[in-house]
């Protein structure tokens, strides 16, 4: 077996480093061309269950097959006729077949899928650098194109670009991908859902031209309101500071109320990348609202690195009851001409504590939120555009205001419609290792990982680096998550430094330094406990209460379930820094197959004679599987109500 698949410092080959989410095209208007080009579709794969008696020369131009499937991208292999289906939530899918530790990796359920296919390039994107994209491979890929190996990357739920400018041809490319079912990754995506593999979400080819905006930083937040402050002899300060830690529970206290101002600041900086010179390159800014009116606007030369000045100016607060965007336009040109153009929307809005409460400019944050797996009955986690939009048409009815994507990022048109719709983002890491530390539900992290052990801390980061660097634009985006139910650590505690390092404007949460309390000073900017009852709640305010409180998992709904809700709706009332939760979960994990009397039936976790398996606890959402609202729905979104102002 390849080394690099079981050595936790080897997550990447040659792989790109990650940027943010922009598409460029060469103008701002839609018929303008653009720079893309979609690899989306049938393609001939080899299917092994053995790792090891894998066809290793599939790559090679000479190679041929009659063993060859037809398989759709994005797609799973398991949902096509190749592998197992298998559900599963805090075990390994090994456990039981093999014995293995980290960073073993499986061999006797680990298949791999070896994918071709051959494709000409557009010829409006000859000429140009070229680079390919991968925004969803389950577990890890090796790429090859004409018979080169182009690079490695693992994780499954973050984009792997690569440089092919020097490898492809105008016509008769042959592109291999070998996706590996398992490697060490599997370790830290031990999430609570279907064990697919393949490649599942987009791919698809991009040109940059001459001189291209490779990354854009855009930093927009709502300031606070100045207020006056009387004057006061350093006696009176004393005075008026007790009297404030006195009333620090009493839910109507006035003195840490700050109003939204509508002033907003602005700033920009970009990463450019160009053939030739970048004197004869020229950059634009402007920022505009939704009528058109422009508010900033600034044009300077072009460099590897350009820092817009900073500036202030009237704005609209962005938030859910009103998510109101500007565009940001950025043109390169070359002798007034357009070489590319890129927009972006943008969003201001301050979010931060205040006496260990939350508040969204300046109004105290309540969260009613759900979390989200990425499903579609038919086709798992290659979801839809229409089943996204579908999924935030029933949070804006139903009065949810915040998603959870749990536990890793989710496909990214879905941030942009949650720009849009007002939806308030926790942006959460792809990384989970729950069988690594708890075992028959006993708290037991002999090997846990990533932990403390130093040879996991560079790939962790890696994943905490992608989450950022590509979503960090995103107004709606108002907390990081470094994870799910990876127990805590120096590794974890490193990936919350990097946050707070790179991006000040937003809150860090964590929920696993729960069980080792003396990190928490140095991880999380919360406290989140997992279906904490109220009373426990309550007794964290009373014996602690250093931090709000959010439940980034309640109200489990597995059955008849969500009863209760008016206990937790209380504490709204009782605690300034209890904000709410994230319902567990939004939609039920169940797949159609068809009887044998041809009728299309919904199966979950269990019905597929896997093993191991976690049988039906895939069917907790409050919809079902197919987007029908179950009756609990109603319960939620009656007590959701109350909570929209």
């Amino acid at each position: 077996m390849d080394s690099y698949l079981s050595d936790p410092s080897v997550f990447q080959i040659n792989r790109m480093p990650a940027h943010s989410d922009h598409r460029h095209k060469r103008g701002f208007a839609e018929k303008e061309s653009s720079f893309y080009q979609d690899l989306c579709g049938v393609w001939d794969a080899l299917y092994t269950e053995d790792i090891e008696n894998r066809e290793r020369d599939f790559y090679r131009l000479d190679f041929r097959s009659d063993e060859f499937h037809k398989l759709k991208v994005p797609g799973h292999a398991e949902l096509q006729g190749l592998g197992k289906i298998q559900y599963i939530n805090t075990q390994y899918p090994w456990e039981g077949i093999e014995m293995l530790r980290p960073p073993m990796v499986p061999v006797k359920t680990n298949a791999v899928i070896s994918y071709v296919r051959y494709f000409d390039i557009d010829e409006r994107l000859r000429g140009n650098r070229l680079f390919i994209v991968f925004e969803g491979v389950e577990q890890a890929m090796n790429l090859y194109l004409n018979g080169e190996f182009i690079g490695y990357s693992e994780d499954s739920f973050t984009s792997a670009e690569f440089d092919i400018t020097n490898y492809v041809r105008d016509t008769g490319n042959r592109l291999a991908v070998e996706v590996f079912k398992r490697t060490k990754a599997a370790y830290i995506e031990d999430q609570d859902f279907f064990r697919f593999s393949g490649i599942f979400r987009p791919v698809y080819i991009y040109a940059k031209p001459e001189c291209h905006i490779d990354d854009i930083d855009i930093r927009s937040t709502l300031l606070p309101e100045k207020q006056a402050e009387e004057p006061a002899h350093e006696e009176k300060k004393g005075f008026l500071n007790k009297l404030k830690s006195m009333f620090s529970g009493h839910k109507d206290r006035k003195d840490v109320k700050v109003s939204a101002s509508g002033n907003g600041r602005f700033s920009l900086s970009l990463k450019l990348s160009a053939t030739d010179s970048f004197q004869l390159y020229e950059v634009s800014a402007s920022l505009s609202d939704a009528e058109g009116n422009v508010l900033y606007e600034k044009r300077c030369g072009a460099d590897s690195g350009i820092a817009f000045d900073e500036e202030d100016f009237d704005v609209r607060p962005y938030s859910n009851k009103d998510p109101y965007l500007y565009t940001l336009r950025l043109e390169v040109l070359r002798n007034d001409k357009t070489v590319e153009t890129v927009e972006y929307p943008v969003g201001f809005r301050r979010i931060e504590i205040i006496d260990k409460v939350i508040y969204l400019n300046g109004e105290r944050l309540i969260i009613n939120g759900v979390n989200r797996h990425e499903w579609s009955p038919y086709t798992g986690r290659a979801i839809s555009l229409r089943e996204m939009e579908e999924d935030i048409s029933i949070m804006k009815r139903n009065y949810i205001n915040s998603v959870r994507t749990c536990h890793y990022p989710d496909s990214i048109p879905f941030y942009f419609m949650c720009d849009e719709a007002g939806i308030y983002v926790m942006a959460e890491t792809n990384l989970e290792s729950h069988g690594s530390w708890q075992k028959m539900g006993a708290v037991e992290p002999s090997w846990n990982v990533p932990g403390d052990d130093p040879a996991w801390k560079d790939i962790v980061l890696d994943r905490a680096r992608s989450n950022y660097e590509t979503f960090k634009n995103h107004p709606s985006i108002i907390f990081w998550s470094l994870g799910n139910e990876s127990y805590a650590g120096e590794c974890i505690r490193e990936m919350d430094a990097f946050f707070k390092e790179r991006d000040p404007s937003r809150l860090v949460h964590y929920e696993g330094v729960f069980h080792r309390p003396e990190l928490k000073a140095s991880i999380s900017d919360v406290e989140s406990r997992m279906y904490a009852s109220p009373d426990e709640i309550r007794e964290y305010f009373h014996q602690d209460g250093s931090k709000p409180f959010l439940l980034c998992e309640y109200m489990h709904s597995m059955g008849n379930s969500l009863g209760g809700f008016e206990d937790y709706d209380a504490l709204i009332d009782e605690f300034d820094g209890y904000q709410g939760g994230w319902i567990w979960d939004f939609i039920d994990q169940a797949l159609y197959t068809k009887r044998a009397d041809g009728k299309e039936v919904l199966r979950y976790g269990g019905d597929f004679s896997e093993k191991p398996s976690d049988y039906e606890f895939s069917c907790d959402g409050i919809l079902f599987a197919d987007r029908t609202e179950k009756p609990g729905l109603e319960e939620v979104r009656y007590f959701y109500e109350r909570r929209i102002r």
